[in-house]
């Protein structure tokens, strides 16, 4: 059974917080039928603690703030700064330092699990496709 839409949902929110504080590489998968103690898998990287944390902490404020109170179930790594989890029962979010989210790889985990649309606008994107479009014309 694929995720419920309204992790879907929530995790485009959580996704959107973190683009806002700069994470990088922001994916995330529908492990549902993989798994079965978790609907979804969320991935977002960060160049230093500092950066782990305030992503993390950015998620949070979003998810209590725009999904009904939602807040997480467990925390873990938060002294640390280099892996932050964050469970939500029906969904899982991973904040990690690019060096440990390298060493990790836990893409490599869920590749063969659907990867879900974030749907992340990303302005600087659509301005160098404009760019290209003028150019092409």
């Amino acid at each position: 059974m694929p995720a419920l839409q309204d992790s879907i949902n929530a995790v485009r929110v959580a996704a959107e917080a973190a683009d806002r504080i700069k994470a990088t590489d922001i994916v995330a998968f529908d492990v549902a039928d993989l798994l079965g103690i978790t609907d979804i898998m969320m991935i977002a990287g960060a160049s230093n603690e500092r950066q782990v944390l305030a992503v993390a902490e950015e998620i949070e404020k979003d998810l209590f703030l725009k999904c009904s109170g939602r807040q997480p179930r467990s925390r873990e790594g938060l002294t640390e700064g280099q892996w932050v989890l964050l469970d939500y029962g029906d969904f899982v979010i991973h904040v990690m330092h690019e060096e440990s989210r390298e060493f990790y790889g836990l893409e490599r985990l869920w590749r063969d699990c659907p990867a879900i649309d974030l749907e992340l606008a990303h302005p600087e994107t659509a301005e160098h496709a404009e760019d290209a479009a003028v150019t092409t014309a």
